[in-house]
C-alpha cells in the first residue's frame, strides 16, 4: 500500500492493503503510525474519550470461550453473581459522570436473559440514563422484543465482539458460532443501535485471521483487546512472544485505517503492552479504558489521565 499523507479521501483498503500493513517492517513503522494518525487527527483531533467498565454480572457464563475466566470451562478464581451490587453500579456511574468521562460501559456475562431480567436492566439503565451518562452493554444475544426494551429505556450503544475471525472461531468457542455473533449485530444495527465491536489478539490467530475480522463490519466502535492469559482459562500458556509494542501498534493502525471515522480503543492489555509507549499509543487510538477490565485490574483514573496530558492529549468530556 502506498501510504501518504494525503487525507482528502478515506483508505479503502483490499484484504492485500490490510495484510501488508500488518507486515510492515519494525524500521518502517514509525511512517506507519503518522500515516493513520492524520486520519486519527482529522476525525477525533486531539482528544482521548476515558470509559470505565462495570461488571454488573460476574461468571456462571454458560459459553466455553477459552480466553475468558467468567466461561463454563474456567476455573479462574473470580467473584460470581447474578447482579453486581446497585450500590456499585451507581456508584460508578456517577464517578463517570463527576470525572467527566466519555461513557459507563456495562458488561454481563451470559449468553442469553429473560425478558423479566432485560426489564430489570431497563429500569437501571433509565435511572442512569436520567443522569445523562452515555451507557454502552456488553450483553451477549438478544431477542428483537429484548433489544427494543433497552432502547426505549435509552441505550443507544451495545457491544458484541466478533474477537476473532469467522476461520479461527471454532478454535477458541464451541457453545455458538461466528454467524450468530454477525447475526445479532446486524439486527441492533437494523434497530438503530450504535455498534462496538472488535476482537481480542494473541489467542495464536494468523495475521489473515486478524484482517478478516476487521474487516467484517464497519462499527461505530472497535476496541482491539491483547490478550492478558488468566490462570484457569485454556489459553493461560499462550505465547505471547507475538505481541510485541510494534506488532500491536500495526494492529491498532490497520483497525483505523479501516474504520477512520470510528472510536479506536485500545481495552485490555494496554498498560502491559504499551507502558511507556503511551506518546506513541495516542497518536492513532482515541479511546482506552480506566480502572480495569471485568476480572483484570487496569491504570487507575488519575493515572490514566495523567498519561494522556503527559503524551500532549486532552481526554473528551461527552457525559452532561
Amino acid at each position: 500500500m502506498n501510504i501518504t499523507p494525503d487525507t482528502s479521501a478515506d483508505p479503502q483498503l483490499s484484504r492485500e492493503d490490510a495484510l501488508a500493513i500488518l507486515n510492515t517492517p519494525d524500521e518502517s513503522l514509525e511512517e506507519l503510525v503518522s500515516f493513520a494518525e492524520t486520519f486519527r487527527r482529522k476525525y477525533k483531533g486531539n482528544h482521548v474519550s476515558i470509559h470505565i467498565l462495570t461488571n454488573a454480572r460476574s461468571g456462571n457464563c454458560s459459553q466455553d470461550c477459552a480466553y475468558c475466566a467468567q466461561s463454563c470451562r474456567s476455573k479462574a478464581d473470580i467473584d460470581k453473581y447474578k447482579w453486581v451490587a446497585d450500590e456499585k453500579l451507581y456508584e460508578d456511574n456517577d464517578f463517570v459522570n463527576e470525572h467527566h468521562l466519555s461513557r459507563h460501559c456495562i458488561g454481563l456475562s451470559g449468553m442469553k436473559f429473560t425478558d423479566a431480567e432485560i426489564e430489570v436492566l431497563a429500569e437501571k439503565i433509565r435511572k442512569m440514563k436520567a443522569d445523562g451518562t452515555h451507557l454502552c452493554c456488553s450483553i451477549g444475544f438478544l431477542t428483537e422484543h429484548q433489544a427494543k426494551v433497552l432502547k426505549d429505556a435509552g441505550l443507544d450503544r451495545i457491544n458484541h465482539n466478533l474477537n476473532s475471525s469467522r476461520n479461527y472461531y471454532p478454535n477458541i468457542c464451541s457453545t455458538h458460532t461466528f454467524d450468530q455473533r454477525v447475526a445479532n449485530i446486524r439486527m441492533l444495527q437494523g434497530l438503530g443501535y450504535e455498534i462496538c465491536s472488535g476482537g481480542i489478539i494473541g489467542m495464536g490467530e494468523s495475521r489473515e485471521d486478524v484482517v478478516d475480522m476487521l474487516m467484517e463490519i464497519q462499527p461505530e466502535a472497535l476496541p482491539i483487546n491483547f490478550l492478558l492469559p488468566i490462570p484457569g482459562t485454556p489459553l493461560e500458556h499462550a505465547d505471547m512472544s507475538v505481541l510485541s509494542t510494534a506488532y500491536c501498534m500495526k494492529v491498532l493502525c490497520l483497525a483505523r485505517l479501516l474504520v477512520p471515522k470510528a472510536d479506536i480503543r485500545c481495552a485490555a492489555g494496554r498498560e502491559v503492552y504499551f507502558k511507556g509507549e503511551e506518546n506513541m499509543l495516542l497518536r492513532v487510538v482515541d479511546s482506552i479504558f480506566a480502572s480495569g477490565y471485568l476480572t483484570a485490574g487496569g491504570q487507575g483514573i488519575r493515572d490514566t489521565i495523567q498519561a494522556i496530558e503527559a503524551a500532549g492529549f486532552t481526554y473528551e468530556i461527552e457525559s452532561d
